[in-house]
């Protein structure tokens, strides 16, 4: 094992002999994504990796010695060479989480919401076949949606193979290259299958789409007559922000005296973000003066440890972020001060998501979890930029105002222990729309709300089984941009 104070090895010098700021932007010839001259190799790339993640990583010290000779780091097309050796660099044990992402994509994503697509979200019952491979949800104005297409339909064919192909089936690769299009323009063939029977056949051509992070609010009539506010969130990404402002300030106008927050194909995204939602939820009562989350670094990184900045309060002004990652509208905002929440999870809740509820729950928030287990990732990155590829090691552990920042298990509704949250075990619903309050997991948070009931298991099932039928009832094939918990650049 490499660490800061142990000799060299294959990595070609011992970690911590160069710095990442000497070996910063000299890029390789064969580097297509990096801008301006290459005036670099891919040596001295690669070496930068490497002295980065032995400054900036969590487990620095626990990083696997990696042979630079292996071919896999020295192909012909450097961007694979780099995210394969960075991947190699990962605590294998610890760490499935870091990534390398081209800096031009991942901008326009995390900035902008925009990606090329269909604007349709995958679901897949299962890695094997029968897969039962569904749409989730389609975003407004995509493709997708112009093609009629809906939540529950079941994918059957894509460009003529079969959803249901084996994984050593080479129409396996045909499947996921149609599902999954590289540019805009991109064009294949589907055929679906709606309600268990009728088809659908449709070709799709993919588009920049620009995504509806927040797509719904709502306010349902309870069968107690209470205003309760249903709020339908997807992804923390910049554009989010001005939408959950309108979003709050609506359920605020119509007097909701409880929440329901929809985020189980919420994977996370900017941090931010989260706090301010959560703000946003609770208030100033439960929230003044506490800490939202507090971000705790490697052991080298002890002026990191010891600022300020280490510490994200619950956010209560706007920012508004302009394309420089600066603030431009910094206004009061909106709370519906709310002292209970109920939150619809699913195994695709991931990292800021889950920073709702512990920081919710780390100033006494009560709050109710429905659905199934959360993916369990208490981590965060920031983007750092080399020769036109964004890394993102993981280089901090997130806990709120209590301390508390272990649930890499996840958070699971009715579960004991720490990681345990009131509420109940409910499989996802397509059938039914998101928002319909007869949908089943929006239908089991209202009479939780009501009653502390939850909906009864099939005869023979007990809590064990449904768990792991709801948690293998479905997961999300997203970029990993959409599954995570990040920090603003440095301004």
């Amino acid at each position: 094992m490499l660490s800061a104070c142990g000799g060299g090895g294959s990595d070609g010098a011992p970690a911590g002999t160069s710095t990442s700021a000497q070996l910063a932007q000299q890029c390789a010839p064969s580097n297509d994504l990096a801008p301006g001259a290459h005036t670099g190799s891919l040596d001295i790339e690669r070496r930068w990796v490497r002295a980065y993640v032995d400054e900036a990583y969590l487990w620095y010290d626990e990083v696997p010695n990696v042979n630079t000779a292996d071919p896999r780091y020295n192909t012909a097309y450097a961007p694979y060479s780099l995210n394969e050796y960075f991947r190699a660099l990962r605590v294998a044990t610890k760490d499935h989480f870091s990534f390398a992402y081209p800096t031009a994509l991942w901008q326009q994503l995390a900035g902008s919401g925009i990606q090329a697509g269909y604007g349709i979200e995958w679901i897949t019952g299962s890695a094997t076949p029968p897969r039962d491979i569904r749409i989730a949800y389609v975003q407004p104005g995509s493709p997708g949606a112009a093609a009629g297409l809906r939540r529950g339909d079941r994918l059957v064919t894509a460009d003529g193979a079969s959803a249901d192909a084996s994984a050593t089936d080479p129409a396996d690769g045909t499947r996921l290259r149609a599902m999954y299009p590289g540019a805009a323009g991109e064009s294949h063939s589907f055929v679906f299958s709606r309600d268990g029977a009728s088809t659908l056949s449709t070709p799709l051509t993919a588009a920049n789409v620009t995504m509806t992070p927040v797509p719904l609010a709502s306010v349902i009539t309870a069968a107690d007559g209470t205003q309760v506010g249903y709020l339908l969130f997807h992804d923390h990404v910049a554009p989010a922000e001005a939408q959950l402002i309108a979003a709050i300030e609506q359920l605020r106008a119509a007097n909701v005296t409880d929440l329901v927050l929809d985020i189980r194909y919420n994977g996370g995204g900017y941090l931010y973000i989260a706090s301010a939602l959560a703000y946003m939820i609770a208030g100033p009562t439960h929230t003044s003066g506490r800490v939202f989350e507090r971000y705790s670094y490697n052991d080298k990184r002890v002026a990191d440890n010891n600022a300020a900045s280490s510490r994200l309060g619950f956010v209560n002004t706007s920012c508004i972020l302009d394309a420089n990652y600066r603030c431009t509208r910094q206004n009061p905002l909106p709370t519906l001060g709310l002292s209970r929440v109920h939150v619809i999870t699913r195994a695709g809740t991931c990292s800021a998501s889950e920073a709702i509820i512990n920081g919710l729950r780390g100033v006494d928030v009560d709050v109710r979890q429905i659905g199934s287990t959360t993916c369990g990732k208490p981590y965060g990155f920031s983007a750092k930029d080399n020769c036109g590829i964004s890394y993102f090691p993981i280089e901090f552990k997130g806990v709120n105002d209590k301390g508390f920042g272990d649930y890499a298990s996840g958070f699971t509704p009715a579960g004991s222990g720490a990681t345990g949250v009131p509420g109940c075990v409910v499989a996802d619903d397509f059938s039914k729309a998101l928002g319909d309050p007869t949908e089943g997991m929006l239908a089991a948070a209202l009479a939780y709300r009501l009653n502390g009931s939850c909906p009864a298991a099939p005869l023979g099932t007990d809590r064990s089984q449904a768990l792991r039928a709801t948690a293998g009832g479905g997961f999300m094939q997203r970029g990993p941009l959409r599954e995570n918990r990040l920090l603003l650049p440095p301004r």
